[in-house]
């Protein structure tokens, strides 16, 4: 039932969709005493959508399908057992599986279970189609602590399992704002800890780069921002952030240097023209300056600069890049720049 993306992509349900199907099932049975083999529910925009029901002695247990985004929870089991406590207010409790909340900053409080708002929304709003009845809701998936691993929960304080996510209740084919929303929640987390120094890394080698060399930080400080350095920056300057460094390589530093904060955009033209600049600005080589315009990747001028061993031209992308970015910061942050070469190992360029 997963509605087609372009280019064939299939849209998938989040965790918070799945539990609340199984939650209404868990209704049903509480209520009516039958156990369905199928629920409909409702999502934020007003869709129904139904899901197959599996039974199992802890309750009613609907599959996780993420459609084609490559979600760690994709064929997740998501178990929910309702307990009726008095009144009428839905409660919640994490189930094994399911994480707890051990830090501020995620907009839940410390020792509530990772379930987000919107799940639990829905979640109540499946039940109330049933009864009016109060209940302890539990969510379960088995196997979840080792998919937890595969996320950023643990770094985020949430331990024991994964969240019980959803805005939509719609998992999109690799979602930027999956992503956005991620990099946005990490740096809050860190601010509510105290952190006055955020690492920024666009992607996994950049990272172990990043805390190799600020190996004094806690973990929270090092945020994977992919392409959202500006979401980044932005979320920094408004948490009050005094410090802020950002690793990465040539061709997102090129991006950067050009304006483009969001670093996704495709302008090849643009980013030759950036490197011809930076290449005349320090009168480089001619082989440099030719390298600058012989391909559309920033990479090729880069191992053309590090062969010839002419830095300088990669010195100045950097302090382009960090221009851009200080810009968005405005001046009460400090701001660093480092160019990783592209195995992630060593630090080739820098702008302080």
């Amino acid at each position: 039932m997963s509605p087609t993306q372009p280019k064939d992509l299939r849209s998938g349900w989040t965790t918070g969709t799945c539990a609340s199907a199984a939650a209404k099932a868990a209704a049903i049975q509480v209520r009516e005493h039958i156990q369905v083999d199928h629920v409909e529910v409702g999502i934020p925009n007003g869709t129904r959508v139904t899901f197959g029901v599996e039974w199992t002695p802890d309750g009613p247990l609907v599959i996780k399908d993420a459609g084609d985004d490559p979600d760690c929870t994709h064929g997740a089991r998501i178990v929910v057992s309702l307990a009726p406590i008095a009144g009428h207010e839905v409660r919640f409790a994490a189930g094994k599986g399911v994480g707890t909340i051990t830090k501020p900053g995620i907009g839940l409080e410390v020792g509530d279970p990772a379930i987000n708002p919107v799940p639990r929304r829905m979640i109540a709003a499946a039940i109330r189609e049933v009864t009016d009845e109060g209940f302890l809701v539990t969510i379960s998936v088995p196997g979840g602590e080792e998919m937890a691993k595969k996320t950023t929960n643990d770094r985020l304080g949430i331990l024991g399992g994964i969240s019980i996510l959803g805005t939509t209740g719609i998992v999109r084919p690799f979602s930027t704002a999956a992503y956005r929303a991620s990099v946005v929640q990490q740096i809050d987390v860190a601010a509510a800890q105290g952190i006055t120094e955020i690492v920024l890394a666009t992607g996994s080698r950049s990272e172990a780069l990043a805390m190799r060399l600020f190996e004094n930080l806690d973990v929270v400080s090092f945020v994977e921002v992919g392409d959202f350095t500006g979401v980044a920056l932005k979320r920094c300057k408004k948490n009050g952030i005094s410090k802020v460094a950002w690793v990465g390589m040539a061709g997102k530093i090129t991006k950067l240097a050009g304006g483009y904060l969001m670093t996704h955009f495709h302008r090849s033209a643009l980013d030759n023209q950036i490197l011809l600049y930076a290449a005349n600005d320090v009168g480089a080589s001619a082989a440099i300056v030719a390298a600058a315009t012989e391909t559309e990747t920033a990479r090729h001028f880069f191992e053309v600069c590090s062969a010839l061993g002419e830095i300088t031209p990669l010195t100045r992308l950097c302090e382009m890049a960090a221009t851009q970015c200080r810009a968005e910061l405005g001046d009460a942050i400090a701001f660093s720049l480092i160019m990783s070469d592209f195995d992630g190992v060593s630090v080739v360029a820098s702008a302080e």
